[in-house]
Parts: structure tokens; sequence; C-alpha cells
């Protein structure tokens, strides 16, 4: 794989889960975040038009790093990565998922609450996580308990997290923090692409404004 997913998700600090209801607003969608400085986007398969939308965003906008989420399935996943996917991104911890895309060298972000799952994604050689849903599972004080026993796993939480509590999660254990705040789904649906764009360049400041760049 040419591009190295978790160093462009670690400089960003920011991945926006967005639901595409039609596939013709994914382009859109990908240059207003890109425009706003989150050059990443996860297009979740919660949709029927979650796979056309990776591929038309992978052959129209290359230099968008592109996520599946919501992966259900070893064939879901297989599929994102035919379509274009650079990385996969699982609501809990599948060990057919997560085996697959090791084997094949797929980076993948499965959701880990717990020390066990954490442990286990250890095992297969994982680096990150996804911590979901982060306000329902302690946010930011139960990931800075986790870092604990698990100095060398960054955590990615998403759930409960937008402009007015981010700063909170800006801090060394976390890689990026994600959400559908970054491109929500009813400015997409409106073709109000310059709030998305807005509020990645709000986000983006923040993020810049914690690490003291």
């Amino acid at each position: 794989m040419g591009l190295d997913v978790s160093k462009i998700v670690a400089d960003t600090g920011l991945v926006p889960v967005v639901v595409i209801d039609d596939a013709a607003d994914a382009v859109p969608a990908a240059l207003a975040l890109k425009e706003g400085g989150v050059p990443i986007m996860e297009i979740t398969l919660r949709t029927e038009a979650g796979l056309d939308a990776i591929e038309a965003v992978a052959k129209e906008v290359p230099d968008v790093m592109l996520g599946a989420g919501t992966v259900m399935s070893l064939e879901k996943a297989k599929e994102s990565v035919e379509r274009g996917a650079n990385y996969i991104v699982s609501p809990g911890f599948d060990m057919k998922i997560v085996s697959w895309c090791v084997e094949n060298d797929m980076p993948i972000f499965p959701g880990c609450v717990t020390p066990t799952e954490i442990t286990t994604a250890i095992n297969m050689g994982l680096k990150v996580v996804k911590f979901f849903p982060a306000n329902v599972y302690g946010g930011i004080k139960a990931i800075k308990a986790l870092a604990g026993p698990f100095p060398d796993i960054k955590f990615l939480p998403t759930g409960g997290v937008d402009l007015s509590n981010l700063s909170d999660f800006v801090v060394p254990e976390v890689i990026a923090i994600g959400g559908g705040w970054l491109c929500a789904r009813k400015d997409i649906k409106e073709k109000q692409f310059g709030r998305i764009t807005q509020a990645c360049a709000d986000s983006v400041a923040v993020v810049r404004q914690c690490r003291g760049k």
C-alpha cells in the first residue's frame, strides 16, 4: 500500500464519519472536506449508497484518504477494498475481518472498549483501535485510564464528540477524533457543502491550537 494511513490520520487529527444517501453527493462532500483541511473521509456502509460512494471518491478524488466505516462482515470489507477503500473501520472487533486485513496489509481500526478487546487487538499486531461510542464508554477519562496498561495503543474515539468538546480529546493517547459533525448528513442532503468546509476548518484550528502548532 502506498499510503501510510496511520501517519495521515495522526497528522490530520480528525476523521470525518460520513453517511451518504445518494452516491452523487460523495465527490462534492470529499472536495468540501479537503478544502476545509481534512483530506480524509470515512464513508459508512450504513446506507445502500455506501459502496458506490466509495468507488466514486476513489476515482474522482484520489488524494483524499478513503476509509470504509461500519464494516460488519468480511464480504463487505473485501468489497470496500475492491471499490477503492484505503482502510477499514468496524464498530466492534470481528476476528475474521481483522485477520483478513492483517494478512493483506490493509489498515483496520476495530472498535475496542474493554481491556480484553484491546489485548486481542495488540496480539493481532494492531497499534490503533476505534473507541466507540466514546460518550457512552467513559469518554476521555476512560481512554486515559486504558492507556495506562496499554501505552503502545492509540485510540480513535467517535461518538459524542463535536466542536464543543473536541479540545478535550486532543491528547497524546488519541491518534485522531472521528465524528459526523465534520460532514453532517443533513448538510450533505441539503448540498450545503460550504458548511462542511467550515466545520472542518474550525475543527482543524482547534486541533492545531491544542497541539501548539
